[in-house]
């Protein structure tokens, strides 16, 4: 026994073999929708056309989300002002473009004992960048890189 709904039917309940008749009588499928329930609830479709729609709702669904693109920047300790400047421009653009940054500065050999200022240099780019974008995170050292993660500031909101 099986319950079978559809548009433009009442529900009813009727064994599998009258339903798969009527299905065929219509030229459509005869489609399991819910098997947990008492009696088995079906309905009478056409399948091909039912998964053709699906993949078109995917796609438009895919299509409408938001694609998240981080953008790196590296710098080193011992970057100049002129250097961080034209880096500078840069990640504004990034960032006017609606891509997250990814700022960091990568310490070699040893001058990893520069730790400070590697921070100072993030802490500063932070700062030049303020009118434009938000810290996500602030400076984190793992391993020889110091990160700073930029966002762009939405200044509907603030």
């Amino acid at each position: 026994m099986v319950r079978i709904v559809g548009e433009g039917q009442e529900a009813q309940v009727c064994k599998l073999d009258a339903a798969l008749q009527r299905a065929y009588a219509m030229d459509l499928d005869l489609v399991e929708i819910s098997p947990q329930s008492d009696p088995p609830v079906c309905k009478i479709i056409d399948y091909s056309k039912f998964k053709y729609e699906q993949k078109k709702k995917q796609k438009e669904r895919k299509a409408h989300a938001q694609q998240n693109v981080i953008k790196e920047i590296r710098l080193g300790p011992n970057t100049d002002e002129h250097d961080l400047s034209f880096k500078l421009k840069h990640v504004a653009k990034f960032l006017q473009e609606g891509a997250k940054v990814k700022v960091y500065v990568q310490f070699s050999g040893r001058s990893i004992i520069f730790k400070e200022r590697g921070e100072l240099l993030l802490l500063k780019v932070a700062e030049l960048l303020g009118d434009v974008a938000k810290v996500d995170h602030m400076p984190k050292l793992e391993g020889r890189k110091m990160f700073l993660f930029l966002s762009h500031k939405d200044l509907k909101k603030s």
